[in-house]
């Protein structure tokens, strides 16, 4: 127990170290908010990884998925690897990086302004941004309270309360610059611990190793009608949605595309595709392996109250209870460092989007248009620090609004992944359809969640579904109806000269 707490305790130390250093590199909204565009591959990478993957995918989906699909659960990271992690960066970081720098573009709504020549879609964009991104920055604190109660023995409002407290520190005082160099140390610990929990995991006597492992894990998938999908609450479907919106929503989540923004050239995007690939690989894919395996420690989670009279009770339990009881103590404190970073990571990437969203594109934007460029970056602080505390506040109430959070992948991607996409590629795109795309799919995933009753079983199914509805009216309203969209739009598909700037390893 002590050594977990010295561990966090400089894990406290260090976030905040980084974040004194980056308050000295920050100087201007720019550095605060893009870093000034001069990162490289690998903190481009870990960036991109760590505001991924929260601690909801270790706590969360990792246990709910492989106690409900087995085997299958693994699928799901190597999705997210393959498409969440290398394809996203293969067909959009290079286009968005260029675009947004001859543009000076800082934020997604902005991007819409400039390709569609609209201030009332970037407005529109800003308010589903903050509306949307507060309830899920809200759940980045619940995968580590169950983790925390077990290993420091502590109430779960202090483990959030630490969560908070790390976030605020090194983003508030640096920004984007020190968030970078916090999400690389972070990605560092992260790749460590998952590492280490798959081999004490694997060679528990539950699992007994992997041929054993997966032999016992084909015969019970077999016994229970996992592997054929004929269990209850299993289908093939749930499982390809689970991949698809887990892998592609990322594709149009203000938070990820942000990543491209500050990428220092197309040699950096290159070497940060394959980073960003295996980091993917080996977080997302490790913890869904994992997961994969937990049906076989059912005898600890009865034991334990997890499993009640043969019914699983709460299945955010599972990967904490067998972690605590399997792993020995100083690797259990590295696993939590590892969680937390994932949470920090997370939260301090949402808050950094939705809060310089609100100072950009709302306030500098719209509401004073003169406020000078100080004052702007101090609002956008001292907005962090709010944000930080709203999510804080709601995540301790567990109030309705958190089951927003299940909802706010497919409202966000719903709305913005199709006007960003085909905006990027093709030219024929226009306002008209951006407007239908982005209402249309907000508008789909609200309706499902409404009908349903905000049915959080069905929450990636509405978000594919309004990923798709949203496709088809871009595409569709952009034949039918005709407007010009702006000279802006044009210098999105404008012709650069080649970028191969050595770029330093270090960055």
């Amino acid at each position: 127990m002590v050594i977990c707490w010295i561990m966090l305790g400089i894990y406290i130390l260090l976030m905040t170290v980084i974040g004194i250093l980056g308050a000295r590199k920050t100087s201007s909204m720019s550095d605060f908010v893009v870093g000034g565009r001069k990162a490289g591959p690998w903190v481009s990478a870990f960036a991109y990884g760590t505001a991924y993957f929260s601690a909801v995918v270790f706590i969360g989906y990792a246990g709910r998925s492989g106690w409900g699909y087995g085997l299958w659960a693994a699928l799901i990271g190597v999705g997210n690897a393959i498409f969440g992690g290398y394809l996203a960066w293969k067909v959009l970081a290079k286009r968005t990086r260029r675009a947004t720098q001859r543009l000076e573009i800082k934020s997604m709504p902005q991007l819409f302004e400039k390709r569609y020549g609209s201030r009332a879609m970037k407005i529109f964009a800003a308010i589903v941004i903050f509306f949307f991104m507060t309830p899920y920055s809200a759940s980045v604190y619940t995968g580590l309270s169950y983790l925390g109660e077990i290993v420091l023995e502590v109430d779960y409002h202090l483990i959030m309360v630490i969560i908070a407290v790390v976030a605020a520190i090194y983003l508030v005082l640096g920004g984007y610059i020190a968030a970078l160099s916090a999400d690389f140390v972070q990605g560092i610990i992260m790749i460590v611990g998952v590492i280490a929990m798959i081999i004490v995991i694997i060679f528990s006597p539950e699992v007994g190793g992997f041929s054993e492992g997966f032999a016992k894990m084909g015969e019970l998938m077999q016994t229970e009608g996992i592997a054929d999908f004929t269990a209850p609450g299993t289908s093939v479907l749930g499982l390809i949605s689970l991949i698809f919106l887990t892998s592609f929503a990322t594709w149009g989540l203000p938070q990820m595309v942000h990543k491209y923004y500050a990428i220092k050239d197309d040699a950096a995007i290159r070497r940060g595709t394959i980073i960003s690939t295996v980091f993917c690989l080996i977080i997302s894919g490790g913890a869904y392996f994992l997961g994969s395996f937990s049906r076989l420690f059912d005898g600890i989670l009865t034991e334990k109250g997890v499993i009640v009279d043969g019914v699983m009770t709460n299945t955010d339990q599972i990967i904490p209870t067998i972690l605590a009881e399997r792993l020995p103590v100083l690797l259990l404190g590295i696993v939590l460092i590892l969680v937390l970073s994932a949470s920090v990571s997370t939260l301090s990437s949402l808050t950094l989007t939705s809060c310089s969203t609100v100072t950009m594109d709302l306030v500098a934007g719209a509401l004073r248009p003169n406020i000078k460029p100080k004052s702007n970056l101090l609002l956008t602080r001292i907005l962090c620090l709010v944000f930080i505390v709203i999510s804080f506040l709601i995540a301790s109430f567990k109030g309705p609004i958190l089951t927003l959070m299940s909802f706010s992948w497919g409202s966000v991607a719903g709305s913005f992944l199709a006007p960003y996409l085909l905006g990027l590629f093709w030219k024929r795109m226009n306002r008209a359809g951006a407007w239908a795309g982005m209402i249309g799919g907000l508008g789909t995933e609200l309706i499902l969640a409404v009908g349903s009753g905000f049915d959080t079983a069905n929450s990636n199914l509405f978000g594919m579904i309004a990923i798709l509805v949203s496709f088809i009216l871009c595409i569709v309203v952009s034949f039918v109806v005709k407007c010009n969209n702006g000279e802006d739009s044009e210098a999105f598909f404008a012709k650069d000269e080649k970028d191969e700037v050595p770029v330093n390893d270090i960055q």
